[in-house]
């Protein structure tokens, strides 16, 4: 798991670049402001978040829509909290 890990906290600035503007700029900051505090729950769990359609996931990070299965856990809540409070 830790090599995977590795990969997907290396990877997570590339997937955090979305199709939509908005997405890019949200998870950006979020990005600059907690990347190197991540713990390696928090890299799984964004990266699952990243699986999401552009226009739900917006939707989801500008709390207009809560979070469905597969994406509703708590490691997701948490860090979907932490981006709307940016």
């Amino acid at each position: 798991m830790a090599e995977l890990t590795t990969l997907q906290r290396a990877r997570l600035r590339w997937r955090a670049r979305r199709g939509m503007l908005e997405n890019d700029l949200i998870l950006t900051r979020f990005l600059d402001r907690y990347e190197h505090e991540l713990t390696d729950a928090d890299v799984v769990a964004l990266n699952k978040l990243f699986e999401m359609d552009d226009t739900d996931l917006l939707k989801v990070l500008l709390g207009t829509q809560e979070l469905e299965e597969p994406y509703n856990s708590p490691d997701i809540q948490r860090l979907v909290a932490l981006i709307r409070a940016l």
